[in-house]
């Protein structure tokens, strides 16, 4: 798990359309962030990075649904309007990302979000991240570097608060340098005027179960560690915590790098903070230097499982797909032993593709998306690739390969461009607050003049495509029936009324339910070629078996001389 922001958060960008909102969209969704707007007043209707934009956060609500999360990247001046907007559009959490907002303006923004039941970091914050799931902000300034520095709190990590941007990350490098992973890092801001402070954030640790520790880079100024401190002494907080306080050399009435860290009327001292923190029972550092190593070692004691074994520190990239040790391979965290003869393949096709397994209903939908796509004969172009070049004596492999190869847009590639389709029927829908029929009917029209096509529609040889019943049939019976599917009805009927047969075939079908589990569309050819390849091997096995080599093959005139018909539920000839 991860506090405030993970891969399910839907993000908005305000001020996306300027420099900064548009490079921080760019880091945010390179690092798998689910950004899903972007609003500029004024600029609604354009298009940034493939994030529609929007006049205002309402707007985008009303388009596209429940957002989460709202980051600002618009001048100081700015903050309080922008802030309070997102929260009358019910986003729950809004990150402030600008410096130098007056305070009063937080105050205001404070109230609006104390009255809605929402919340926020900052002002002057640079986001929040958790590693390998998502960051709202600019935390690490490159997905890449992101991706190197902060090392993903798998099966547990640490939580690390701080209340400055650029100790935040080097908090969360030096961490990663010493072999401990990192639940969730978060910048809460350096203002006096604060919304998410480190009280706050250190109670959602608390209640976070994959959070082994906390760690803190704190500062003098406010009370926000001897609140900590408290709820240490109260065992409101009770995971070890591992801090750092800054400023230890300001004298009073000296500003210490933030706003909120200046030592007034001799409160919030280096010295105060140090020994509330330790007489709760905190473990407190003389140096930044030795905060990583005083991490280590309480983790050891508690025999943490946030600690990396020696190849994942040593390593220079990694995957989230399998992990492999003596003696054992766990895909997507679940041992290949204990899948086997429990998991069907469809089922662990779901689970190395989205990283999760599936309910027993989807498991054996994905099964029959496989069956239904494992062959449709010797005239394809793949089944005629793969034998052509296997009379020529080549390898199985070759063979095989060269049907594959030749799986592209106009062959199996109607999957991914339907299900791409189809949302631009249901986007259109929303946005223009129109029925999907409607939709669906002013999309296909549009497509005429331009003489454009509908993937994943008619066929060449069916008139209704059998297996398309089926596959509806076994996605409603998994409770699988959202927008694509419906705009996959849409089309069909639209189709219809203008006399045009060209009914979904199994390809639209199978773009459509795959894009309604939430799969991406860019996995979608490759699980037809997952689906067929048996066929392609029974067709280069035959082919080198029973053939002359270097023939000449008619892809039509052929006939078909294997089992007669059979059914599975008298096991006999029909």
């Amino acid at each position: 798990m991860a506090i405030l922001i993970d891969e399910t958060k839907r993000v908005l960008v305000q001020g996306i359309t300027g420099r900064e909102g548009r490079a921080r969209t760019r880091l945010m969704r390179d690092y798998g962030t689910n950004v899903v707007a972007g609003v500029t007043p004024g600029k609604g209707g354009e298009n940034v990075l493939g994030v529609p934009v929007f006049n205002t956060p309402q707007d985008a609500v009303s388009s596209l649904g429940q957002i989460d999360i709202s980051v600002l990247f618009v001048p100081a001046t700015g903050v309080k309007e922008a802030a309070i907007s997102a929260i009358d559009a019910g986003i729950k959490l809004t990150v402030l990302v600008p410096d130098r907002v007056p305070v009063w303006d937080a105050m205001e923004i404070a109230a609006a979000a104390k009255a809605n039941g929402a919340m926020f970091v900052g002002p002057n914050t640079l986001g929040v991240l958790s590693p390998g799931k998502a960051v709202v902000g600019m935390i690490g300034g490159r997905a890449e570097s992101a991706r190197q520095w902060f090392k993903p709190g798998i099966p547990k990590g640490v939580g690390v608060i701080s209340r400055s941007g650029g100790m935040a990350s080097s908090t969360g490098y030096y961490l990663g340098q010493a072999g401990v992973r990192i639940s969730t890092i978060a910048h809460i801001g350096g203002d006096a005027v604060l919304g998410v402070r480190i009280p706050d954030a250190a109670l959602m640790f608390e209640s976070d179960p994959l959070t082994e520790a906390i760690v803190i880079f704190g500062e003098i100024g406010s009370s926000q560690e001897e609140e900590l401190a408290q709820l240490i002494r109260d065992r409101k907080v009770t995971k070890p915590v591992i801090a750092y306080i800054g400023g230890k050399a300001a004298r009073e009435g000296t500003r210490f790098s933030h706003a909120g860290a200046i030592i007034e009327g001799g409160r919030g001292t280096h010295a105060g903070k140090v020994k509330a923190l330790r007489e709760a029972g905190a473990t407190v550092v003389d140096a930044f230097g030795e905060l990583p190593g005083a991490v280590v070692e309480i983790l050891k004691k508690l025999n943490g499982q946030s600690l990396m074994s020696e190849a994942d520190k040593n390593a220079v990239w990694n995957t989230a797909v399998t992990r492999i040790e003596p003696n054992r391979v766990a895909v997507r965290g679940y041992d290949i032993a204990e899948l086997m003869g429990r998991v069907s393949f469809g089922a662990a096709s779901y689970l190395i593709l989205t990283g999760e397994l599936p309910s027993a209903p989807v498991g054996r939908l994905m099964d029959a998306i496989l069956v239904s796509s494992i062959d449709h004969g010797a005239t394809p172009p793949g089944a005629l690739a793969a034998r052509t070049t296997a009379s020529t004596g080549a390898s199985l492999s070759a063979a095989v390969a060269a049907g594959i190869m030749s799986i592209n847009r106009h062959h199996g590639g109607a999957i991914e461009d339907c299900a791409r389709q189809l949302k631009t029927i249901a986007d259109r829908a929303a946005r223009e607050k129109i029925s999907i029929e409607d939709a669906a009917n002013r999309t296909l029209a549009e497509m005429r003049e331009r003489g454009g096509r509908m993937s994943g529609f008619g066929h060449r040889i069916h008139t209704k495509d059998p297996r398309t019943a089926r596959l509806f049939e076994l996605a409603r019976e998994a409770g699988v029936d959202g927008l694509h599917m419906k705009a996959a009805r849409a089309v069909e009927k639209s189709f219809a009324d203008a006399k045009k047969a060209l009914p979904i075939n199994v390809d639209g079908a199978i773009g459509a339910i795959l894009a309604d589990l939430g799969m991406d569309p860019a996995a979608f050819n490759g699980i037809f070629m997952i689906a067929r390849t048996p066929g392609l091997i029974a067709h280069v096995i035959e082919e080198q078996t029973r053939e002359k080599p270097m023939r000449r093959i008619d892809p039509v005139k052929h006939g078909y001389d294997g089992p007669a018909p059979r059914s599975l539920t008298t096991n006999k000839h029909e």
